[in-house]
């Protein structure tokens, strides 16, 4: 078996859940992928937004050159998308198999180098022991800590990896929304971090649109998902402690997935977003942490 990940049945559940859901992504979920994969210049719209939040922190703004982990990668669109925009040596890490053979595939049709390794982001380190204080960036992004129940070995897997003077981004889902009802604006759950949630459902936040080769459409049978709520203090402080520090802070309106039932698709941003007669609330969040040299 790769490198043993922290286990406990709550991950064990999203573990079989994700590898469902792999399948149904890979298969018209995420679009025509052999098309993306065949495209030299296509990139994905998650890494655009993200690249915008790490330009500032980049030598010269620009990602070229430089040696480049993507964390909780799954089917891999995104590291591809890394990987064109000139990071070298790319690395992309995810606990799913399923997830993983889908990725290698696309790297492969698309003619780019890529490494995938299966493992728990919180033991990233461990998988990877000859990468250590080797990454110029880290990057995570677009529904990913909800999955991990803790996040202190997280981020000390992230500052065990870094280079010196490397730096780490995440972007993803602001905590807020684990708080609100999803057919609505009111608060029903605890916004502060360590609050569980488990329930059932057999769809994904994309649906398959081609046939298997028995031709069938794909189907999440492992229906159980657990996701875990963190606030900005448990985030903050569990990448302080690992011994990074906090560059920047950013709070956005445009989501990459429909998070809530009212958001609206802009086609002009590649993204969800409020409605104008709506409140207007942060739908992501991004924060970006650098190891001392």
């Amino acid at each position: 078996m790769p490198h043993q990940m922290h286990q406990n049945e709550d991950v064990e559940d999203n573990l079989l859940n994700w590898n469902d859901r792999a399948v149904v992504h890979a298969n018209g979920g995420y679009g025509d992928l052999d098309a993306f994969a065949d495209d030299p210049s296509a990139l994905s719209s998650v890494t655009l937004r993200d690249l915008e939040v790490l330009k500032p922190h980049l030598p010269g703004h620009s990602i070229k050159g430089l040696h480049l982990l993507h964390l909780q990668c799954h089917i891999g669109s995104d590291t591809l998308s890394w990987w064109r925009l000139g990071a070298r040596d790319v690395y992309g890490l995810d606990f799913s198999p399923t997830s993983l053979d889908y990725a290698r595939k696309l790297s492969e049709r698309a003619g780019a180098s890529i490494t995938y390794v299966q493992s728990d982001a919180r033991c990233a380190a461990d998988a990877m022991p000859e990468q250590k204080g080797s990454f110029d960036v880290i990057v995570t992004s677009c529904g990913t800590i909800t999955w991990l129940p803790d996040l202190k070995d997280w981020a000390r897997s992230i500052a065990s990896l870094l280079a010196d003077g490397g730096i780490f981004m995440i972007r993803d889902n602001h905590p807020l929304l684990f708080a609100l009802n999803n057919e609505g604006m009111s608060i029903v759950q605890d916004y502060f971090g360590g609050t569980e949630t488990t329930y059932e459902t057999d769809q994904s936040y994309t649906s398959a649109t081609d046939s298997l080769e028995d031709g069938t459409k794909p189907q999440i049978t492992h229906t159980t998902n657990h996701n875990w709520a963190h606030d900005f203090q448990e985030i903050s402080g569990a990448l302080l402690d690992a011994g990074l520090t906090i560059e920047a802070i950013g709070e956005h309106n445009v989501d990459d997935w429909q998070s809530l039932p009212m958001l609206e698709y802009s086609p002009d941003l590649q993204g969800w977003i409020m409605p104008r007669n709506q409140p207007q609330i942060p739908l992501t969040f991004s924060m970006v942490a650098r190891k001392k040299v």
